[in-house]
This record gives C-alpha cells, structure tokens and sequence, in this order.
C-alpha cells in the first residue's frame, strides 16, 4: 500500500510542476507570448487534475487503506471532482463557445478575470473536497463509534 501512496505523491508533485509550466512558461525555456493561450489553459487544468487525483489516492492509501468510504467520503470524493468539472468549463469556456471570445475571432481566446475567478473556486473546492475526505473518516484501528 506504500508504493500506492508514494505514486499519489508522484502524480500530486507532477501536477504542481505541470501548473507551474502552465503558468509560467518561461521556465521551460519558452518565450512567452502576450496573454494565456489553449495550451497553457490545458496545461493549467491537467495540473491540476493531477494534485487533486494525486491527493486522493495519497489519502486514501495512507489513512484508510483496507476501508471503504463512508458516506462523508463519498460526498468529499464527489466534491474533489465536482470542483475539477467547475475549474474546467470555466477555463475552457471561450474554447468550448460559451465564453465571450470565439476561437475565430481576431483577438483569439482570451482568458479573462472571471474565468481565472472560476478556475481558481473550483480548484478550491476541489481541494476542500480532498479534505473532507481525509478528515471524514474514521482511522484503521480506532473502533469507536
């Protein structure tokens, strides 16, 4: 269950390097252009998909390896992924077309303040997702009701 929680780890580190690469794209050794474009959105939004599942597999292997999710969990692990979903239609929206910039227009996909506004609460409810469900649980070995 160790090597489980370590690659929890590995894809959670990942995920903060891959945001970091998103955001800023000079440390790769890139010229950054004027604005944020598709590919550091999706950058941006993988990394982090990877902290959240990396997260939550940490969690689960670490505190509660042989138990199964009580409903609290449950509703922590929905949340977790929920916020992920909120994070990505508001990153994606101008690429998706609900946004209020069109791929085909001249000034390209923009990302603006709400949208970074959006990415940002669903990543913080996907994080309060991760912690509800590492302190919902009742840890291996307490049996007290």
């Amino acid at each position: 269950m160790h090597r489980v929680a370590q690659f929890g780890i590995t894809l959670g580190a990942l995920g903060v390097v891959l945001t970091l690469m998103g955001l800023f794209p000079g440390m790769t050794g890139l010229r950054p252009a004027s604005g944020i474009g598709p590919m550091q959105i999706f950058a941006i939004l993988g990394g982090f998909t990877l902290l959240i599942v990396g997260a939550l597999i940490y969690v689960k292997f670490t505190f509660y390896p042989f138990q199964s999710a009580n409903l609290a969990q449950q509703i922590g692990y929905r949340l977790g992924f929920s916020g992920l979903l909120f994070a990505y239609t508001t990153g994606m929206a101008d690429i998706l077309g609900f946004g209020s910039h069109q791929l085909g227009e001249p000034s390209g996909v923009v990302f603006g303040t709400l949208q970074a506004i959006g990415v940002m609460g669903g990543f913080l409810i996907a994080a309060f997702g991760v912690m509800l469900y590492a302190v919902m649980g009742q840890p291996e070995g307490d049996n007290r009701l």
